[in-house]
């Protein structure tokens, strides 16, 4: 009988060389762990199983998660790689985690994706104050818009930031540029953010980011805070500008009543839509004029045509487009 040498392991390799955008390790009992590569442009990435020599690192990532990673969703540092974990229990009792790679710091602007033409117009929302809303999708990059902004805004313009997020990704706290400081915050209760949203305001920030508008209560103090001299940066999950905007007014309703149409119209500076496609970062965008109430967009939406503001979005990206001003 010939002899067979044993096939050797695959030397062991640390997470943090592998190029991967999800990774998906169970938590309860030992299963193979799997992955998604790094955003290259394909929109339906597949998943596959983890590399043999990444096992090592996953089963120690694991444990890791089982010592301290009891709740549900949270920003985590491990070894050098920073990731947003979260946890389920599926249909079958089985428990995973799936955990996101996020960079340390944000993006620079010039890196996320846009259009150069949009760059310009992006970086001087800074100067205004008003809500800026970023909406899409799960998973298409919009916290990684608002942070990019927030941290060019600290940087070119200085001020006090304060972020509300769940979790914390991105780290920014401390000073930022010259000028600039930011302080961030966790919420882990729902009924947290709109409290959490009046408590910034006594910290006198020029700049207001909240991960999500999840609650009327957080909607109403987007809105007050939106209307008193503050930049607020927020994100929503919706399918384009029009959902976006009728699903915080819905939110807005219910604590304001009609007073909320008003308090829109008023505090809107610019709403932008983004996606992830094949050949980039698909944008939309609509600004409303600055110091002109009865502009059209905010005349829309007082009255509540929510869908007819299309026609405005289309007319700016053309301006944009042609190298036009836009107002």
């Amino acid at each position: 009988m010939m002899f067979q040498p044993a096939t050797p392991k695959a030397a062991q390799r640390p997470l943090s060389e592998l190029d991967f955008m999800d990774v998906y390790v169970r938590l309860d009992a030992p299963s193979t762990p799997h992955y998604r590569a790094g955003y290259n442009g394909v929109i339906n990435l597949p998943d596959v199983d983890l590399p043999e020599e990444y096992s090592a690192d996953a089963a120690a990532l694991a444990a890791y998660l089982r010592e301290h990673f009891t709740g549900i969703e949270s920003a985590i540092d491990y070894r050098g790689t920073r990731l947003r974990a979260t946890r389920l229990e599926t249909g079958r009792g089985e428990i995973w985690a799936a955990l996101r790679r996020v960079q340390d710091r944000p993006f620079p602007l010039e890196k996320l994706g846009v259009i150069p033409q949009l760059l310009p117009l992006l970086q001087d929302l800074g100067n205004r104050s008003g809500l800026i809303l970023v909406c899409g999708a799960s998973g298409q990059g919009k916290t990684s818009t608002v942070s990019s902004l927030l941290l060019r805004y600290l940087e070119t313009y200085g001020g006090i930031g304060f972020t509300l997020e769940d979790p914390v990704e991105y780290n920014m706290e401390g000073r930022c540029g010259k000028n600039g400081y930011c302080y961030q915050t966790e919420i882990h209760e729902e009924s947290d953010w709109g409290a959490m949203l009046k408590r910034a305001l006594r910290w006198h920030p020029r700049y207001i980011a909240v991960g999500e508008i999840r609650t009327p209560d957080a909607a109403n103090q987007v809105l007050r805070a939106a209307t008193s001299g503050h930049t607020v940066l927020a994100t929503m999950h919706a399918g384009s500008m029009e959902e976006a905007l009728e699903g915080l007014l819905q939110l807005a309703e219910q604590e304001l009543g009609p007073r909320a149409l008003l308090l829109l119209a008023a505090g809107l500076t610019c709403v932008i839509y983004q996606a992830f496609s094949s050949s980039g970062l698909f944008t939309q965008f609509m600004m409303t004029e600055l110091d002109n109430p009865g502009s059209p967009l905010r005349a829309m939406i007082r009255a509540r045509r929510i869908g007819q503001t299309r026609t405005i979005a289309d007319q700016q990206m053309a301006k944009l487009i042609q190298n036009e001003q836009i107002f």
